[in-house]
Parts: C-alpha cells; sequence; structure tokens
C-alpha cells in the first residue's frame, strides 16, 4: 500500500532538505527520499569539506608567516591525513545534524532510489524492496555530478575527481588542474599552498572566467607570486598514463606541449543528475542536462517541481536552499517572490577570496547601462594592513542614471563574508545615497565597501 503525502522531494541536499522541512514548518505531510546520504553532494563532499581543507591551509600559510608578525614557529609541517580526517570529521558532524533537523520537524526519511511513475507518483527502490509514494506536490532536488570529458576521466589514483581530491591517496608534488572556476581554484590554491607544484589550466581567456575581468586579473596575479603556473586559453588534448606519472597534451596557440606530472584534478564543470527518474515519460523538458523551469521552479507538469543544480546556474548551495523554501510556500498556498539570480552572491575560498554579485561592468555596458565604477584596494584600509592582508580590491558598479547598484566584486581577505553587504542592498534596492549615508564601523574591512562606493562618484576619502 503506498504512503500518501502532501509533499515529497527527491534529494536532501541543501535544496531538497531545506525544501522538506520548510514545508513540515507550513503544516505539510513531508516526506525526503535519499539515495546516498543526508546533506547532499554539499555537506558531504563539496562546499563544507574543502572549506575545512582550505582552512587547515590558511592557518598552515599564517604559520609560515609566524615572523610577519613578531612570532616563532619553528618546523612548521602538516599531516595529510590529519588535515583531510578533520574535514571529513566536520562533514559527517552536519550531516547528522540534518537527520536531527528531520526528526524534529516530523519529516519522514526514506533512503533509496525515486523514479516517477505517474502525477503524483513515485516508485522508491530501498535496501527492503520497492516502495510506493504519492504525494500532491512533488520537488525534484537531485542536483548534479562532476562531468566527465573523453580521455580525461577520472581514476583515483593519478587522475582525480573532486571527491578523490577531498580525501587523497597521496600529496601532489606536481599537480594539474584541469579547469579554473570555483572548484578547480580552490583545490590548486589548496595543494599549492602546502607546496605542490601547481599547473592550472583554462580554456578561456582567463581564470576565474564568470568573475569581473579585472577581479580575474588581480586574482592570477596572486596565484602566479604564490608559485601557481597559469595557462589561459589551453586546452588538455588527453592524458597518458604510465606507472606513477601522467603525460598531458596542453595545446595553447596551435601548438601541443607534453608536459609531466604525478597528478592531475579534472573540475571542468557539472551535469545534473536527470537519469533514471522516469522525466522524460512525464514530458519534463530537458535541456543540456538540466531540467528546465520557470522562475517559480515549475517544471510544466502539475505538481511537480525542480530545484538547485538540476534546475541550472547559478550552481549554488544557496541558491538551491531559497529556491526550496520557495517552492515548499507555493505548494503550502503562501506568495513568495521569486528568486532573483542576478541578486545571488558566488563565493570562491581561494587565497585570496573572490566574491561577486550582480553584473560585472561588461555585463553591465553589454545590457545597455551608462555606469559608474568605483575601486578601493585593501592597501587603503587600516584593519587590512593590521591583518597583514593588504593585497585585494573591492569594485562597485553603478547605473549612473538611477544609482542602483548593478553589481559589486571582491578579491582579498574575508570578502566571502564582506559581500553580504551589497547582497541586502540589492534586495533592498539600494542606491548609492544610501550606501554613502551609512555609517560603517571603524576600523573594519567593511570601510572599504564605503569606499569602493564613494569612489563611484568621486568621494573617496582614504585614497
Amino acid at each position: 500500500m503506498a504512503q500518501n503525502f502532501d509533499m515529497v522531494v527527491v534529494g536532501a541536499g541543501p535544496g531538497g532538505y531545506v525544501a522538506a522541512i520548510r514545508g513540515a514548518q507550513l503544516g505539510l505531510k513531508v516526506a525526503c527520499v535519499e539515495r546516498e546520504h543526508l546533506g547532499g553532494i554539499c555537506l558531504n563532499w563539496g562546499c563544507i569539506p574543502t572549506k575545512a581543507l582550505l582552512r587547515s591551509a590558511e592557518v598552515f600559510h599564517l604559520m609560515e608567516r609566524a615572523k610577519d608578525f613578531g612570532l616563532s614557529a619553528d618546523k612548521v609541517g602538516f599531516d595529510l591525513d590529519k588535515v583531510v580526517d578533520r574535514s571529513r570529521g566536520v562533514a559527517k558532524q552536519l550531516s547528522g545534524g540534518i537527520g536531527h533537523l528531520f526528526k524534529k520537524n516530523k519529516v519522514t526519511v526514506i533512503m533509496g532510489e525515486a523514479k516517477l511513475t505517474g502525477k503524483g507518483k513515485l516508485s522508491v527502490k530501498t535496501d527492503k524492496g520497492t516502495e510506493e509514494v504519492t504525494a500532491k506536490s512533488i520537488v525534484l532536488a537531485t542536483g548534479a555530478r562532476a562531468r566527465e570529458l573523453p580521455g580525461l576521466e577520472p581514476d583515483g589514483k593519478l587522475v582525480w575527481n573532486y571527491k578523490h581530491a577531498l580525501k587523497p591517496p597521496h600529496m601532489p608534488k606536481k599537480l594539474l588542474v584541469i579547469g579554473s572556476g570555483a572548484i578547480g581554484i580552490e583545490f590548486a590554491s589548496f595543494f599549492n599552498t602546502l607546496g605542490a607544484d601547481t599547473t592550472v589550466v583554462e580554456v578561456m581567456d582567463r581564470v576565474l572566467p564568470v568573475e569581473d575581468a579585472e577581479i580575474s586579473a588581480f586574482a592570477k596575479k596572486q596565484f602566479v607570486k604564490q608559485g601557481m603556473k597559469i595557462m589561459e586559453k589551453a586546452t588538455v588534448k588527453k592524458l597518458d598514463r604510465a606507472g606513477s606519472k601522467v603525460t598531458a597534451h596542453v595545446e595553447t596557440g596551435g601548438k601541443t606541449e607534453k608536459m609531466e606530472f604525478d597528478t592531475v584534478i579534472s573540475a571542468v564543470g557539472i551535469v545534473g543528475n536527470v537519469e533514471g527518474l522516469g522525466l522524460e515519460e512525464m514530458g519534463v523538458k530537458i535541456d543540456r542536462t538540466h531540467v528546465v523551469t520557470d522562475e517559480y521552479c515549475h517544471t510544466g507538469v502539475e505538481g511537480l517541481y525542480a530545484i538547485g543544480d538540476l534546475a541550472g546556474a547559478p550552481w549554488l548551495a544557496h541558491k538551491a536552499s531559497h529556491e526550496g523554501v520557495m517552492v515548499a510556500e507555493l505548494i503550502a498556498g503562501q506568495h513568495p517572490h521569486p528568486v532573483k539570480p542576478n541578486s545571488i552572491a558566488g563565493c570562491t575560498y581561494c587565497q585570496p577570496q573572490v566574491a561577486s554579485v550582480g553584473f560585472t561592468e561588461a555585463q553591465a555596458k553589454e545590457q545597455g547601462y551608462e555606469i559608474k565604477v568605483g575601486r578601493f584596494p585593501f592597501i587603503g584600509n587600516g584593519k587590512a594592513i593590521a591583518l597583514g592582508e593588504p593585497e585585494g580590491m573591492i569594485k562597485t558598479v553603478f547605473d549612473a542614471k538611477t544609482g542602483e547598484l548593478l553589481g559589486a566584486h571582491m578579491v582579498g581577505a574575508e570578502v566571502t563574508e564582506l559581500i553580504q553587504g551589497y547582497v541586502v542592498g540589492r534586495t533592498l534596492e539600494t542606491t548609492e545615497a544610501e550606501l554613502m549615508e551609512t555609517v560603517f564601523p571603524h576600523p573594519t574591512l567593511s570601510e572599504m565597501m564605503h569606499e569602493a562606493v564613494l569612489d563611484a562618484y568621486g568621494r573617496a576619502i582614504h585614497f
């Protein structure tokens, strides 16, 4: 006999588990189906454990700089296994917390693999057999996985994907990272900080290609200063694996160069987990492995929604969570605002950190805006100098006619924490006038946000 619910969520990642909890808070009878682990990729194999690794690398980097702060730290070293163990422990702790939240909110958890069998119907393969589940509304939150390119497939020994890199079988000595998006550049930053001879190959014309060009250029200078080799407009055509070495055939400028490494990390994007869900049979439209939805995450099939990475860019956990809340509220009969992708911040936790929201300078011009641009360097900020982090920049882009904050872009220490100030500003439809009149505390890094606004209008004080 089928179990019946008001709402069933397929996937317990940052989109799915949040949707399930919000639905339960609103009085719905909710179930969440998960085939692997509560918390999904983000919590178990993505956002959280990578930040734990990067924190270890950051502390190691600071220990190596002890003399800069009048301190002494002799024979600084690291134990990679213990660094990884800490990372896995953090992920395990938070994954267990999801189970507690489900229990607290009376969400039914069904561990198994789900497939749509009709309108409002799911078949779930579990360890105990097949369960039939029905619901008035079904929310698909199955996420995405790493893209694999022919000839570059990971083997877990010489060639890694993100999962292998999170539990590395060895410390790379000579590392190749293919792709300089957030995942690629974070792993490059981690292993480079720990001493790996690191090369990053990017097919686009610059690293961190989704960021503002000025920010990308600044970040690249810092990466090179740290010892990374950056190859742009370059493609890895194939990998020859032999013994403990990998020979990469890298094409750039019409010429192919053979380069030898002991480890390769492939970070060339993601593909949506659309297989085996019965989407085609239901008439759900799929575009390049992602489910096509409207602004409210409707799939076009009555009572069926898709959220998070499955539903396309931006591929960010916080976007998935917000969509989960929105959809749960829709199902409960409320009237939430749609999620606005252009007001969602992107954060990259490399060294230095990078964060942004809204249009880049180039995008704003492409959209036809007449713009005003402001900049402020970390070297002009007292707190940044006191922290020993004088390398960085904050950039703002305004509509010259209305004063609307079109975009904000940052590179430097702790900018992933600072960016939310501008995100709130965009959500509140703040203009330059309100930002100029806001009093920022001293001494803080946030003062640079104020100065970058002032600079757009020729009023910067400290630079």
